[in-house]
């Protein structure tokens, strides 16, 4: 009798996500004791975000169902609405694929609807990259909304592993595997500079930058404001390629897209915005650039492996582990000057040949499949796992 495949529901709602779980999703395929079922959904599915499923179809994957979550709406109440959207539509989905186990990767509201229908249809919850912090956006509160919804846990460092158990999970179910970023850099082959100016219609020049600017989604109506500061920063370098990946879709950013594109079309010779590069472009302009510029967490958790500065703006990614290749600067447009002055400085570039990712050198991907073949993953009832303290340790907490 031929033994039951365990199926693996990976969820995936984003370019940036989706380029960290592709390898992944390749290995689960190739293993003769799991089988794959991918579901997309967030901005995969949305034009202004360029269509990105098309790419994860053109990597050879089998899409299981798509999820429109209708995102063009991008207040605070549409961005809630979709995430109805996602629960309803991920509720169906479940209910028809019946996977042993739902996968997930990050913080982002989209992962909520397929988080919470997999409680309510007691289908076990793997969550990767929890116990992270990001002080500065809304994704805090969901990633350990995530953690607690889950019941098995593939975490970045030992700090993170620790993290997680302090929220009241098994030390038995959460596994330090590394960052996933990692493994997907050193899978690739990367494009040449010459290649890479015909492939993307651009032209590198004497200093270039790459640029990924999100909303800051606990600042108000401050993500504008901040982005115009970064761009009036930009606009006072000289011979100088920049190039942009446009924001994720949170809340505000119709707005970051129309400014974006008005800094580009001013100097269309020398700046570039692209609404999606794929992982392999993005990762070999990285290798070609001379720094990341922006808040997104890819200029921490893998741009520290190509040995590049990153400029990390504001507080979005406050609280992440970082290593000494990030320089942080205020959301100003002095200060973020100061900071491209610093990075190009020769003090600061003989600092980046010592640089090591604080997550790690590969092999998560190995060793997640190894787990969810090897695991017994059964229901979605755990026990709050109590770190033991002294009655004096709360009461001087209750009474300051």
């Amino acid at each position: 009798m031929t033994k039951r495949v365990k199926k693996v529901c990976i969820v995936t709602g984003t370019r940036a996500e989706y380029g960290q779980l592709k390898l992944l999703c390749q290995k689960i395929v190739l293993s003769p004791k799991l089988g794959l079922q991918l579901v997309v959904t967030g901005s995969h599915l949305s034009e202004r975000h360029g269509e990105t499923f098309r790419e994860i179809e053109a990597d050879g994957f089998r899409i299981s169902a798509k999820i429109d979550l209708a995102i063009s709406d991008d207040s605070a109440v549409g961005i809630g609405m979709a995430t109805g959207r996602s629960i309803s539509g991920m509720s169906e989905t479940l209910a028809r694929l019946e996977p042993d186990v739902v996968l997930i990767l990050g913080d982002r509201y989209e992962l909520l609807g397929p988080a919470i229908a997999s409680l309510l249809q007691r289908i076990p919850l793997a969550h990767l990259h929890g116990g992270e912090l990001t002080e500065g956006a809304v994704d805090e509160s969901i990633r350990h909304s995530l953690t607690k919804m889950a019941q098995l846990h593939f975490v970045a460092t030992e700090v993170y592993r620790r993290r997680v158990i302090q929220m009241g999970e098994s030390p038995e179910s959460v596994f330090n595997v590394g960052g996933l970023g990692v493994d997907a850099i050193r899978s690739l082959r990367l494009i040449k500079k010459k290649h890479l100016e015909n492939e993307l219609k651009c032209k590198f020049n004497r200093r270039n930058l790459l640029v990924t600017f999100h909303p800051v989604t606990l600042g108000g109506d401050s993500s504008l404001k901040y982005l115009n500061e970064m761009l009036i920063a930009l606009a006072t370098l000289r011979d100088t390629s920049i190039f942009f990946t446009m924001p994720n879709a949170d809340s505000g950013h119709v707005l970051m897209f129309n400014a974006i594109e008005r800094f580009v079309g001013e100097r269309p010779e020398s700046r570039f915005s692209y609404k999606s590069l794929g992982q392999l472009r993005y990762f070999s302009l990285v290798q070609v650039v001379d720094g990341v510029v922006g808040n997104s967490s890819s200029g921490i958790h893998e741009v520290p492996s190509f040995k590049k500065p990153t400029i990390n703006i504001g507080d979005r990614q406050m609280g992440r582990i970082r290593c000494d290749s990030i320089i942080d600067c205020k959301s100003d447009a002095i200060s973020i000057v100061r900071a491209i002055e610093q990075m190009y400085s020769i003090q600061f570039q003989r600092r980046l040949s010592d640089v090591s990712n604080p997550y790690g050198e590969g092999g998560a991907t190995d060793k997640i499949t190894h787990l969810l073949e090897s695991l017994s993953i059964r229901g979605t009832r755990k026990k709050f796992f109590d770190i033991e303290f002294s009655l004096s340790d709360c009461q001087g907490a209750a009474h300051p």
